[in-house]
């Protein structure tokens, strides 16, 4: 080793073994740091040009900033600690994760997700309108000038149509399906043949995590798209709602914990929450930033507490009565309701793991609660004198959806055939 490159790094006269130290470490992390990403990119995990790929460069960054620094020990040092306590949080987490340890996540997503939602003051995240993206799956995805899932309509004949509304959470924004397949728009397909070929609209108001909460202010205060007023209005409810089952002193609005933790769900806080940024220790600090000064905050957090047997009829209770007061709203305005019952993938919805949606739920427990939601959303129907559509469960398999509720492209045109001539009956 050249004598110039010794006292460099502390091995010559005199002596600065700090320097050494430094280097040696930096090197050894760095290794481990390489090593940690070919082993992600070995499992599928690692691509580049995606946030995770760019993490792991930053820390390569910080290491080799800290090996050309080590003649100003103080700043290699600060630097070398900073790569490290961002390893170490970032890929701990995910190996923790990866065990089935619930934790904090801090490691950056592998592919980007753009941005699709925005901030709402009442409905705490509503579609960004006009927009068209791909998705980090892979999906195109489209949202209309109105907000709504979908492409807009055409104008011509747009005043003759009658419109459908359809509402729901993710299960009817459909976010495993690509343009032009959600269920929604498998229905305008089925809707639109032989003598009603042009009669009908379908407007797909659908958003991921909307409970029966979020479909009440919708329809009592952003019903008309496109200058139109629905005909009649599809709820596609229920799981979401569930998702409040056992918390304790459940606010009656769902404004202690499901509201607010939309603005995570959804992406629309501006610092702290759900964001992930490329250095885990400043994820951690805009967080603990964002709970300390941010006016959207948790008044009930249910992640951690064990998991509660059997029903809740609270939860029972504001569902029936969410369902009355939308149906008195379309009542009034001459708007024909039609109710689905939610939906599941019961061969992945098993044993005692909670899958997180639900925080307070297991997973074998979820369809047994599903089922009495939709026989008592049957009931409320009925004696309201809206149409209610018992779609049968046992025609629906697991390759019909993608995970434990979300329709793939079969179930999705699947569902739209059951749904297609009721909806064409109550909607004439």
């Amino acid at each position: 080793m050249p004598a110039r490159v010794r006292t460099y790094f502390g091995l010559g006269r005199p002596y600065r073994f700090e320097r050494t130290i430094i280097a040696v470490i930096a090197l050894v992390v760095a290794a481990t740091v390489l090593a940690t990403a070919r082993w992600l990119a070995g499992i599928d995990e690692l691509h580049g040009g995606g946030p995770r790929a760019d993490y792991f460069l930053y820390l390569l960054v910080l290491l080799g900033l800290a090996v050309a620094l080590v003649r100003r020990p103080w700043i290699a040092g600060a630097l070398l600690v900073l790569a490290i306590v961002d390893f170490a949080w970032g890929a701990g987490a995910y190996a923790l994760r990866r065990a089935g340890v619930e934790v904090i996540p801090l490691l950056p997503a592998d592919k980007a997700e753009p941005v699709r939602f925005q901030w709402h003051a009442l409905l705490q995240a509503v579609p960004i309108p006009s927009l068209q993206l791909t998705s980090a799956t892979g999906l195109a995805i489209s949202h209309t000038s109105e907000g709504t899932r979908g492409r807009d309509p055409r104008p011509e004949g747009l005043a003759d149509r009658a419109m459908v509304a359809t509402y729901g959470g993710s299960t009817t924004y459909d976010i495993a399906a690509g343009e032009g397949d959600t269920w929604s728009d498998r229905l305008a397909l089925a809707l639109d043949r032989g003598r009603d070929a042009g009669r009908f609209l379908v407007v797909n108001n659908g958003v991921p995590g909307y409970s029966t909460v979020e479909h009440l202010i919708q329809t009592a205060f952003y019903q008309t798209k496109f200058g139109k007023t629905p005909r009649c209005a599809v709820y596609y409810v229920g799981w979401n709602d569930l998702r409040n089952a056992h918390i304790p002193r459940l606010d009656s609005g769902y404004a202690d914990f499901h509201l607010p933790s939309q603005v995570d769900s959804l992406k629309t806080r501006r610092i702290g929450g759900s964001h992930v940024t490329l250095s885990p220790l400043l994820t951690m600090l805009s967080r603990v930033l964002g709970a300390g000064v941010d006016t959207v905050r948790y008044f009930s957090d249910p992640y951690g507490r064990p998991p509660v047997d059997g029903d809740d009829p609270r939860v029972e209770a504001l569902f029936e009565r969410n369902v009355r007061s939308i149906s008195a709203i379309n009542s009034e305005r001459g708007v024909a309701t039609i109710w689905v019952g939610q939906l599941l993938n019961r061969a992945q919805l098993r044993g005692d793991g909670r899958y997180g949606w639900l925080p307070l739920v297991r997973d074998r427990d979820l369809w047994p609660m599903q089922q009495r939601l939709n026989a008592l959303l049957a009931r409320t129907a009925r004696a309201l004198g809206d149409t209610y559509v018992d779609v049968p469960i046992d025609d629906f398999s697991d390759s019909d959806f993608v995970d434990n509720g979300h329709f793939s492209a079969a179930g999705a045109q699947r569902f739209a055939d059951f749904l297609a001539p009721v909806v064409r009956d109550a909607c004439r």
